[in-house]
């Protein structure tokens, strides 16, 4: 009778996952505290004891801009649909960054942090999604940058024209948040037994931005040849983004449908392969 009572006084029972859907998302909102604090040491941790603290969210971005203007647009000399350069690169730089941080600071949710991991239980995806949060505080003040130039453009009375895709600019967050987490949970699961998968993610995705739009415009790319950049998934967010504020582009609903459902069946894939290698990932790593 005792034990019948004391095991109704707990509020929650913790199991194992016991099969490949047994997820228990749920639990992620009950540990949003954790999460807060977790965006909290992600966000404070970076740039501590740095000179320049948090203005290197500004510098980086900037410093990028500027060497693809000079080596893209004056020594390359490659097109920018008409766009003054500097804002055609800023505007493709501000968005892949936050999906590249997102899934290159994510691949290594269970190595870098298996010292808390061993210690005590919680939602192992607490760390990786408070990664995309603190990202997007980082991405929020770059993004107040790229506005700045922008508006100085509009202003000169550059070709810049925006459309009412501007709207939907939280859902293109959104999307590229979800595929640089669901990329970078299947990193992290498969880091915990191929540790060279580390080595070579920061190389791939340096190729990756290359094979996207940012120093080029679809248009430069033969018709023969979109089908293959539209593989790409970051291709059409890309695209949508320059096209919402700047006017640049064209929009292929096709393309975006089908960036959309890579990024649902990424993301799916990935949260099963993780809340599967978290219950013994310890023996491994």
């Amino acid at each position: 009778m005792n034990n019948t009572q004391d095991a109704q006084e707990w509020t929650y029972i913790i199991k194992p996952v016991s099969g490949w859907f047994d997820l228990h998302l749920s639990a992620l909102w009950r540990y949003r505290d954790l999460i807060i604090l977790f965006v909290r040491r992600d966000f404070v941790a970076v740039y501590k004891q740095t000179i320049l603290g948090p203005l290197w969210y500004l510098i980086q971005p900037l410093f990028t801009t500027l060497v693809f203007t000079i080596i893209f647009g004056k020594v390359a000399k490659l097109p920018t649909d008409g766009l003054p350069p500097m804002i055609f690169y800023m505007s493709g730089i501000v968005a892949w960054k936050y999906f590249a941080d997102c899934l290159t600071k994510t691949s290594n949710t269970f190595v870098g942090n298996a010292g808390i991991f061993g210690k005590v239980w919680f939602p192992r995806l607490t760390v990786p999604i408070s990664v995309v949060i603190s990202n997007l505080i980082s991405f929020g003040i770059q993004f107040a940058l790229f506005l700045c130039f922008w508006v100085f453009f509009v202003m000169k009375g550059s070709s810049i024209s925006p459309k009412p895709l501007i709207l939907l600019l939280p859902l293109l967050i959104i999307q590229m948040a979800a595929l640089g987490l669901g990329l970078g949970i299947i990193v992290s699961s498969l880091t915990t037994k191929y540790r060279d998968l580390v080595q070579l993610i920061g190389f791939g995705v340096q190729l990756w931005m290359y094979a996207t739009p940012i120093v080029y415009p679809t248009s430069l790319i033969s018709e023969k040849w979109q089908w293959l950049i539209a593989i790409n998934p970051m291709t059409p967010i890309i695209e949508a983004f320059r096209y919402a504020f700047l006017g640049s582009g064209t929009i292929h609903f096709w393309q975006i449908g089908l960036s959309l459902g890579t990024t649902i069946v990424i993301l799916a894939i990935g949260i099963i392969l993780f809340s599967r290698i978290e219950k013994d990932f310890m023996d491994t790593v």
